[in-house]
């Protein structure tokens, strides 16, 4: 018997102990694989027989091959219980239903513990009582821990060290858990990888779509691209999506190409509708509704406690389908993907995924939801601490391409020749993988020798393979629990788990005050105040609007007054007309085009708007939204405008009453003609005016200028010609001035000095001296001419900039728009003149103001 202080240590998985196939019994060669476990020489003989397997080891995954009867699922269970009392948590798949009995722990190990769970059919077999039968179920499992060197006293100590829950989705025998958080955006660690975002995002559309009974190729499904590309797009931008969103976006993608085509070349609006209704049909269905209710699939609470202790969380299956289970698998690898990627980087164990029953989630041909993303587990996960183990009976169905990516083999007993040949291929691999050497050989006849609890352990960190036989489970065994079972064992958790679900269903149902007010932990307010709906009442809440048919469009008007709520705005709904109006006037001059806005009412009792009740308000094109804000409820939609048919004759009753009651009054300037616009105020008008008439003052004045422009520039053209001819006269006049007195000074000279003979010479001289004075006198009579020519000129210049600057005043001593006495007109429009450009079922945002009641955010 081996004492408790060989195994219990941290860091080691007790498996069970060496087992000798040649003798068949417990014990092996002295140079066993197994890693010795003690360190008293008194001791090695027993700490060397015992199967201690580090929990590293299995950050390179684990896969567990046996038949039925083979003692597999003790094997996991063991492991599982291992990591338990080591506090590693655990996410356990199970799609058999053979895991809850994880929770069948009894440290008494008495009759009355083991009795509400014994298999009566058995009792009865064996000529038993059900109570005998208990007796003998837990002596047996007494002298079974025995010999293994186990007691109640372990079993009390699994069950401290951890907390266990068993998990039905889309059932109420367990724990419930939601699905919405699936179609949440993924962490920003896959956002920033497109290959994990791209295949989160095919995994999540085939679940869903094979939930739906659609067969879906990702590259030739419209159904698949599309739902695709909604999720491409909306997780990009950082938002959540849930199942009710998703409908509503299949209805308005918010995409206008899916690759090169329109989105209606590519899925019409009647199609979409289609595919909109099977998953609103889906949604709506009563065993749908399961699944919605209960925590969501946050992985981070499903392994740890809020005190931080560590949980084994199952998750039974066996109640659902293949396609509803298959749906369910793959979302939840999808959310164990996600939360591998959000944590640091390790090289100790940090949690086991494990998933009983792999066949047909990992194929070696096929590609089901399931398979990529447990590929990506098993290539990454190791370096976040996460441990995979996988165990099936059928190992054919294996893809053990992607099984080279784990470091340890558990092979039991194997039904055939072929199964034994694609275990020892899957070892092959894993053995290349890590640069060991494999002998097919001899691994073929350890194989052919396995018997019930006898297992070959082939761990790429030992040096050789281990055989052992399997400890005994601390859990009881009894085989799958019934839904009654699963009910009573999780009955202790059930009501704190049911109070949240209530709560969440309060607030979907209830008022935005007391969804709010429920999350939040407040008591909701005594009733609404809304500002347009004095009768509304706020019961019947919905957190997402309703699917509409193709032909309703559908808006959500922008909130514009703000709010210091944390939670989104409520939506009412209403019917949205939009419209123009044409005004044409011959006799006012006018042609005027008058946008108009309008939210009606529409009451039940009538089933139509009230459009005397209308409410005008001010739109603009981006105040019309196709997605609701965040975090928003819904009130309830009155059955007509759920109903295509009503809104055409709601169009034809917008434009009756438009023509009745949308009189346009204006007003007219008598000193220009100009009409007020549509809805402009007579102060703004009067500013219109100003501004107008300053801009046609500097119109004006800018054509008088233009006017005068050329004849200015004409007579300044000759101005300063006239000036310029001025001054060249007055120079030529000085040249010629000294020119004459140079001549007469030359004369004069000559004479003076006597010159004995009087030639021809100084005659020349005495007559060019005469000339030059008479050539002065000439030109001083051109300068003065050239001065009155310039004076004319200059004259005439001034006249015509006076006759400029009189029309410019003129221009500017028109009326005064500010005080101008305005006349006042009136006009109705005909009725084909008036165009309804939208009506729609319109969402008007309101907020809970400082009284608790309800205020239009508009």
């Amino acid at each position: 018997m081996a004492n408790l202080e060989d195994f219990e240590r941290l860091g080691v998985f007790y498996l069970g102990r060496e087992y000798d196939l040649a003798e068949a019994k417990p014990g092996g060669p002295k140079s066993g694989g197994a890693k010795s476990a003690g360190a008293s020489s008194a001791r090695a003989e027993s700490a060397r027989r015992l199967l201690l397997y580090d929990s590293k080891d299995l950050l390179t995954h684990a896969v567990c091959v046996g038949m039925t009867g083979s003692g597999k699922t003790g094997l996991c269970v063991a492991l599982l219980e291992e990591a338990a009392i080591d506090g590693v948590p655990c996410l356990v798949i199970d799609p058999k239903g053979d895991l809850s009995n994880l929770l069948l722990t009894f440290p008494a190990l008495s009759g009355e513990e083991f009795l509400p769970w014994v298999d009566p059919d058995e009792a009865r077999k064996k000529g038993l009582s059900p109570e005998a039968y208990a007796a003998e179920q837990a002596e047996l499992w007494r002298r079974g821990l025995a010999d293994w060197g186990q007691d109640g006293e372990r079993i009390r100590r699994l069950r401290e060290a951890a907390e266990f829950a068993v998990y039905t989705p889309g059932s109420s025998a367990g724990l419930p858990v939601s699905i919405l958080r699936s179609f949440a955006a993924p962490p920003r660690e896959i956002l920033n990888d497109d290959e994990l975002l791209h295949e989160r995002i095919a995994t999540t559309v085939s679940g869903l779509l094979g939930l739906l009974g659609v067969a879906a190729d990702p590259l030739q499904s419209r159904e698949h691209i599309l739902l695709s590309s909604i999720l491409n797009l909306t997780w990009r931008q950082g938002l959540d999506l849930d199942l009710a969103g998703l409908i509503e976006a299949v209805q308005a993608p918010g995409m206008q190409r899916i690759g090169v085509l329109d989105i209606e070349a590519f899925y019409p609006a009647k199609d979409r509708f289609e595919l909109a209704m099977k998953l609103n049909n889906l949604l709506a269905a009563p065993a749908m509704q399961a699944w919605l209710e209960g925590p969501p699939l946050d992985i981070g609470r499903l392994l740890y406690t809020p005190q931080g202790r560590a949980r084994v969380s199952i998750f039974s299956l066996a109640h659902l389908d293949d396609t509803r289970r298959m749906f369910f698998v793959s979302l939840l690898l999808l959310e164990v993907l996600g939360w591998v990627r959000s944590q640091p980087g390790t090289t100790s164990l940090r949690a086991v995924l494990y998933m009983d029953e792999i066949f047909g989630y990992l194929p070696p041909v096929a590609n089901p939801p399931s398979k990529a993303p447990l590929l990506t587990l098993l290539k990454q996960a190791r370096a976040f601490g996460l441990g995979v183990v996988l165990a099936t009976q059928n190992p054919v169905d294996l893809d053990y391409k992607g099984l080279s990516n784990t470091g340890t083999w558990f092979i039991g007993r194997l039904q055939t020749e072929r199964d034994k040949e694609r275990v020892l291929d899957g070892l092959e691999g894993a053995g290349a993988s890590a640069g060991g050497r494999f002998d097919r050989r001899g691994m073929s006849q350890i194989l052919a020798g396995l018997g019930k609890r006898v297992f070959l352990m082939n761990n790429v960190h030992e040096d050789q393979p281990v055989i052992f036989e399997s400890r005994w489970a601390l859990s009881y065994l009894r085989g799958p629990l019934t839904r009654e079972q699963i009910k009573t064992l999780m009955a202790p958790a059930r009501p704190a788990a049911s109070g949240a679900a209530a709560a969440v269903q309060r607030a979907a149902t209830g008022g935005p005050a007391t969804a709010h007010a429920a999350a939040a932990g407040e008591s909701p307010p005594a009733g609404p105040s809304p500002m347009m709906r004095p009768h509304a009442t706020v019961s019947s809440r919905g957190d997402r609007p309703p699917a509409l048919p193709p032909g309703i469009p559908q808006f959500f008007l922008r909130p514009r007054s703000g709010s210091s709520e944390a939670a989104g705005p409520l939506y009412e709904p209403f019917c949205l007309a939009l419209g123009k109006l044409y005004y044409l006037s011959a006799a006012a001059g006018l042609s005027a085009e008058r946008p108009v806005a309008f939210l009606a009412e529409v009451s039940e009792p009538l089933a139509r708007p009230d459009w005397d009740g209308a409410r005008p308000v001010e739109l603009a094109a981006a105040d019309l939204e196709t997605r609701p804000e965040p975090e928003a409820l819904f009130g309830d939609l009155p059955p007509a405008m759920a109903d295509p048919k009503s809104y055409p004759p709601w169009s034809r009753e917008f434009r009756d009453w438009l023509y009745r009651t949308q009189v346009l009054g204006l007003l007219r300037s008598p000193s220009t003609g100009v009409l007020s616009a549509p809805g402009e105020s007579e102060r703004d008008f009067r500013l219109r005016l100003q501004q107008d008439a300053r801009e046609r003052r500097d119109q004006l004045v800018e054509r008088i200028r233009q006017k005068y422009a050329s004849r200015l520039a004409s007579l300044e053209e000759r101005v300063r010609k006239a000036a310029q001819s001025v001054d060249r006269e007055k120079e030529q006049a000085k040249q010629q001035k000294i020119q004459t007195a140079i001549s007469v000074g030359v004369t004069v000279l000559d004479a003076f000095m006597g010159r004995k003979t009087f030639g021809r010479s100084t005659i020349g001289r005495a007559t060019t001296a005469a000339r030059g004075v008479g050539r002065v006198g000439k030109q001083g009579q051109d300068v003065a001419m050239a001065k009155e020519n310039l004076e004319a000129l200059q004259a005439r210049l001034a006249e015509l900039q006076g006759q400029l600057e009189e029309e410019t005043q003129a221009v500017l001593g028109a009326a005064d728009p500010l005080s101008e006495i305005l006349e006042t007109i009136e006009l109705r429009p005909k009725k084909t003149d008036i165009a309804v450009t939208v009506l729609a079922l319109g969402w008007v945002p309101y907020r809970r103001d400082t009284l608790g009641g309800l205020t239009a955010a508009l």
